[in-house]
């Protein structure tokens, strides 16, 4: 059975509480060098760093052999299609994949077609389960549970992965999830808390991007004008509660989600969440080469 990680919603309550523990037994520095047998192939065809460089250290730090994919000096430039491109690697002997796409659900056009786990590494404005599971490793380090947990999201909704993916399992684990931000950015699916009272309230602030990259047309409020209404300032996190803490997925734009004295500020875990971005995709690598009753043990 191919273990593919596409997006959290396939994944059960315990699956989730299990790749959790597996990741902090990388952390305390387990399973180095035991995937030393295998070969794995980077293919970001949208840009990253976090993703795709966590990803090139988990796969390093397990021994397995990385290839870095370029889409730039690759066939693609002769006209080779996306699903060629995958299937290509996976004649070569790949054992496996980590995919970043533009366009959503892009594995639709390679499930049943390829014999080797895909790793989703974000699709379009969909899902991004890697980046949500080392949100939640992060959060469970601090409050030791999710149950009760009081989290606002705040910004870009509607173009965010991060933010769909996050509220789903979120809520599944029993934390209170809300939404805030521009009104052109909301998700009406989501429920929305004014600034203010989410500052006060709320145990996590997530930030996110501005996605100017996604929009169709400008917003209506310059950089300046975001930073002055919902920009995090030094201020602002003086108004939070006394254990409440600072994420952003990244990358972040400075001065127009937070201020530059907010990024290492005493409430942010940003870099924290980087940290444990290696140690989640350590245990999804696991996962997805492991047999069944070896990723069982572990």
């Amino acid at each position: 059975m191919i273990k593919n990680c596409l997006k959290l919603k396939d994944l059960s309550i315990q699956e989730i509480t299990k790749i959790l523990a597996v990741a902090e037994k990388c952390k305390d520095g387990a399973y180095r060098n035991v995937l030393t047998d295998k070969i794995v192939a980077n293919l970001f065809f949208e840009p990253s760093t976090r993703t795709h460089y966590s990803f090139n250290v988990a796969e390093e730090r397990l021994g397995m052999k990385v290839i870095n994919f370029d889409p730039a000096s690759s066939s693609l430039q002769k006209g080779e299609s996306f699903y060629d491109t995958v299937k290509t690697f996976e004649a070569l002997g790949i054992d496996a994949v980590v995919i970043r796409d533009q366009e959503d659900e892009y594995y639709n056009k390679l499930l049943g077609k390829i014999d080797i786990p895909i790793i989703n590494a974000g699709d379009g404005v969909k899902d991004h389960p890697s980046q949500s599971l080392l949100d939640l490793m992060t959060i469970k380090e601090e409050f030791n549970t999710f149950k009760g947990i009081k989290v606002a999201v705040i910004g870009d909704i509607i173009h965010s992965r991060v933010a769909h993916t996050n509220i789903e399992v979120m809520e599944r684990l029993g934390m209170e999830c809300y939404i805030s931000g521009p009104k052109e950015y909301e998700d009406d699916a989501y429920r929305f808390i004014d600034l203010a009272t989410a500052l006060k309230t709320m145990d996590v602030i997530m930030l996110l991007r501005i996605q100017h990259e996604r929009h169709l047309s400008e917003s209506a409020m310059s950089p300046d004008e975001y930073h002055l209404a919902y920009g995090l300032t030094l201020e602002r996190v003086a108004l939070m509660k006394d254990k409440a803490i600072i994420l952003h997925p990244a990358p972040f734009n400075r001065n127009i989600e937070l201020s530059d004295d907010v990024v290492e500020c005493s409430k942010s875990r940003i870099f924290k969440q980087m940290r444990n971005g290696v140690y989640i995709r350590m245990a999804l690598l696991l996962r997805s080469l492991l047999s069944s009753s070896e990723w069982e043990k572990y």
